[in-house]
């Protein structure tokens, strides 16, 4: 099992920028991912990055805006979120998966507490 602890959220000005933190403990050699949840709507796949880094995936509307990352040696995956729109204000999670696709599709086992970003315009 992996537990997840997300950080980084908050509020910010349209255009601004946040890094959301993922920190993973107990058994870590999973893919991970975020996903947010608006106010009114269902939860949606933000983004995800395989084992070693080598493979990500994102949302349509973010891409190029945000970026995943992981530092396996602080067991911690981040994404960077540039260029922020009132759109992406949700509650964000991170997730945990050891198949792909049971990932992406939102069917993890394993998910964080959430942690709030607030876009202003």
């Amino acid at each position: 099992q992996v537990q997840l602890v997300e950080s980084g959220g908050g509020l910010v000005q349209a255009g601004g920028s946040l890094r959301l933190s993922c920190a993973a403990s107990g058994r870590t050699n999973y893919a991970m991912g975020w996903f947010r949840q608006a106010p009114g709507k269902e939860r949606e796949f933000v983004s995800a990055i395989n084992l070693s880094g080598s493979r990500t995936d994102y949302l349509d509307s973010v891409k190029g805006r945000f970026t995943i990352s992981r530092d396996n040696a602080k067991n911690t995956v981040y994404m960077q979120m540039n260029s922020l729109k009132p759109e992406d204000t949700a509650v964000y999670y991170c997730a945990a998966a050891s198949l792909w696709t049971v990932l992406i599709k939102g069917q993890s086992a394993y998910w964080g507490q959430g942690t709030q970003v607030t876009v202003s315009s």
